[in-house]
């Protein structure tokens, strides 16, 4: 290790802390310049309020007379759909916005009321936890337009006390339990329970029923749901969420400060799992479903207003902007078909959402409609309209950093460029399916389509246990065994991965993976480095023993609507339409062979297909390019890749040891930088440091370092301060 790692989780990759090592605060995340030109979103949380409206007016389409949203596939009203309706419709009327639809909101919170004062037998599928909370917010959004009579009615319903609401009390100690908690701390905040009984339940629910181990035994405080193996990044957005509302809502109880700085670090380490194009991170039970997105989006918002309140503005505005990162990236899966114009896809596909694809049993259209409605909902009234965007973490990159161990995943992010990694999958399905494979499943680039990347792989089991049926699709290494390939993705009962950091910059990031077995038997082992920048990924494969091998690379073919697929000599690549943003895999290999599988491999995402890289060479060498629309396209930039041992050289940015240049930024560890490659140094400093420049027409605009340093640019000589851009004229 030769550099100091100035951002988040730099100094404290690869360890594996307990209970007792783990750091009391996260280091700062310092660099402030992006590695390509950025511009606020423009998105307000008034822009919530059409998304809101459009699912609010498909639902009321399914509204029965008595109020109940019915489920149009289950054809019954399902679990928590008609509260979280009441709620979003309250929104609406509040702001002054579809204000037609009073009526159906009424009806709603009349029907959801009625059920839950008659407890769990009268609440759809027992789910009265769910309930708590959109009914009591929703109490103040319909305040000002129902007599007082109904407003007393609807309050005396909600008063029902939590064990005629909740059944199995002793039960349900996962995520479920923190919607009690959450709900009846609003529940006493206006004076509906009596405060003491709600502290007495959230506190027995923290330090006896499993919650605080939940989140506190955590490496980074994530909330592990114990619903799968490994954990849910989907569902650790579920219990930190409700639980991030207990900050926002000042619980007073004897664990709220606990509570509150778990919470905080927590959401801290999620910007850093973001992709760089607004989504939450995969992997786990109920991965990769719209409403996970506004999950996270609703938990940037709160921390926002918790981080301006506590004077850290900065991280404030990131938050900001991380939520609008996310609010951008499910209009992706918004649709268009009449009549369900306005309203979600429930899973990130275009699939006939009567198929279920990547649906958990869970997986409904009533409910998870509601969850998206409901918890953008929640974002929209703790967002703030005047609070500016600054560059959040996933766009500034300079991070590698593995989970806990409980999750296992490791994400590396350079300029905006992300690699998502699962070190190890899912060996025990849950609901039937094996939600997390073994590998890299996801690459990610600010500003470009990333559900090219691709955003997930897949592992599939066979239903039936008397058939050893194993497929599985992810970037990784395949090895032949006999006449068959073998991908890594379907070992996940043997295999592992190790990652190793080697540098980390804000424009450049190197590190390697060791792919190995557990049992000290299973297959070959294999490394492969990765060099990670704003504008692509090299990688490196090669076998640690002599074998035939080749590296299986996922195209993403159909997601409900077909992909253009490609496999061109040296060249794989996929996109959805000639004009718009396109992933390409370019084998730097001169005797590359490229072999596209016959068959494919359905994800959450859609159908996967195997583009198998292999080579005669020891070492087989693939560059990741996400393509935007207007950047050099795959084969130009191929023609002119040029590699010289660790470094290579195209037409669009070089690395060069510790430093990288590229169009628009250069950067790294260095006591300069020769951008026009005469030989001479364009950028030098008095001593080796880490550095940003922002680049204009090839000149040097703004810089930032690491350190106290004097920069000499142009025969002139500039003072510069640890991580303070400097705009240079």
């Amino acid at each position: 290790m030769n550099c100091v790692f100035p951002l988040l989780f730099g100094f404290l990759l690869l360890t594996y802390a307990t209970a007792q090592d783990l750091p009391q605060h996260l280091p700062d995340l310092n660099f402030h310049l992006t590695a390509q030109s950025w511009k606020p979103s423009g998105i307000l949380p008034a822009d919530y309020l059409q998304s809101i409206e459009g699912m609010c007016r498909v639902a009321q389409k399914h509204q029965r007379e008595d109020g109940a949203i019915i489920d149009p596939y289950l054809h019954r009203e399902h679990q928590y759909s008609t509260p979280y309706f009441a709620h979003a419709v309250g929104t609406l009327i509040n702001a002054d916005v579809a204000t037609d639809l009073l009526p159906s909101g009424i009806k709603a919170m009349e029907h959801a009321t009625i059920c839950f004062a008659a407890g769990y037998k009268g609440i759809p599928d027992a789910h009265g936890e769910f309930f708590i909370s959109p009914l009591v917010e929703a109490l103040d959004l319909y305040k000002p337009f129902v007599d007082q009579t109904t407003q007393d009615t609807w309050l005396k319903r909600l008063q029902t006390p939590l064990n005629q609401v909740m059944t199995n009390m002793h039960g349900r100690l996962n995520n479920w339990r923190t919607y009690a908690m959450k709900g009846e701390w609003q529940r006493a905040k206006r004076g509906l329970i009596p405060e003491h009984s709600a502290i007495a339940f959230i506190e027995k629910g923290w330090l006896h029923w499993t919650q605080r181990e939940r989140i506190m035994l955590d490496k980074w405080n994530l909330y592990q749901d114990w619903s799968s193996d490994p954990q849910s990044h989907a569902v650790e957005a579920v219990g930190r969420g409700n639980l991030v509302t207990l900050l926002g809502e000042s619980y007073q109880g004897p664990s709220g400060n606990e509570i509150s700085e778990a919470v905080r670090r927590g959401s801290h380490t999620s910007l850093l799992l973001q992709s760089p194009a607004g989504q939450c991170p995969p992997n786990g039970r109920t991965d990769d479903h719209v409403f996970n997105d506004i999950l996270y989006l609703a938990i940037f918002h709160s921390m926002g207003r918790d981080a301006l309140t506590r004077g850290q503005s900065r991280l404030a505005s990131q938050y900001v902007r991380a939520a609008n990162l996310a609010y951008r990236s499910i209009q992706r899966w918004k649709r268009e078909d009449v009549p369900w114009k306005g309203s979600f896809y429930i899973t990130k596909n275009y699939f006939d959402p009567g198929e279920r694809v990547g649906y958990q049993p869970a997986s409904q259209w009533g409910n998870y409609s509601g969850a998206m409605m409901f918890h953008l909902a929640e974002a929209y009234h703790v967002a703030s309209s005047d609070l500016p965007e600054q560059p959040c973490p996933a766009e500034i990159g300079g991070y590698a950093f593995t989970t806990d161990a409980a999750f296992s995943t490791f994400v590396a992010n350079a300029g905006g460029m992300q690699v998502f990694i699962n070190l190890r999958g899912a060996t025990v399905p849950k609901y039937g399916l094996s939600w997390t494979p073994l590998g890299v499943v996801r690459f990610s680039k600010a500003g470009w389509d990333d559900r090219l990347g691709p955003s997930d792989g897949e592992h599939l089991v066979s239903p039936d246990a008397s058939k050893d049926i194993r497929q599985g699709l992810t970037f990784g290494p395949i090895w032949k065994e006999g006449d068959t390939w073998i991908h890594l993705a379907e070992r996940v009962d043997d295999y592992r991965i190790t990652p190793e950091v080697e540098f980390v910059h804000p424009l450049l990031v190197k590190f390697s993976l060791t792919y190995h077995y557990k049992t000290g038997s299973g297959g070959p082992y294999f490394k492969q480095e990765y060099t990670v920048t704003p504008d692509g990924i090299l990688t490196k494969l090669f076998p640690l023993q002599p074998i035939e091998f080749g590296l299986s690379v996922p195209l993403l073919v159909n997601d409900g609507r077909p992909l253009m697929v490609e496999v061109d000599g040296r060249v794989a690549s996929t996109c959805y339409r000639q004009d718009s943003d396109r992933q390409h895999f370019l084998g730097l290999n001169e005797d590359v062979a490229i072999s596209l599988s016959k068959d494919s491999i359905q994800s959450t995402y859609g159908w996967l297909k195997s583009a198998r890289f292999s080579t005669s060479q020891d070492t087989l060498s693939v560059y990741i390019y996400p393509q935007k629309k207007n950047e050099p396209s795959g084969e130009v930039l191929l023609e002119g890749f040029e590699m010289a041992g660790e470094n290579y050289t195209t037409i669009s940015h070089r690395v060069d040891n510790l430093t990288y240049v590229g169009q628009t930024s250069t950067g790294g560890e260095a006591k300069g930088v020769d951008i026009n490659k005469d030989g001479a140094l364009d950028v030098r400093f008095d001593q080796v440091c880490q550095f940003i420049a922002q680049l204009n027409n090839h000149q040097v605009a703004t810089v930032e370092a690491d350190r106290d340093v004097n920069l000499f640019w142009r025969k002139k000589k500039y003072t510069l301060k640890p991580f303070v851009p400097l705009t240079l004229k």
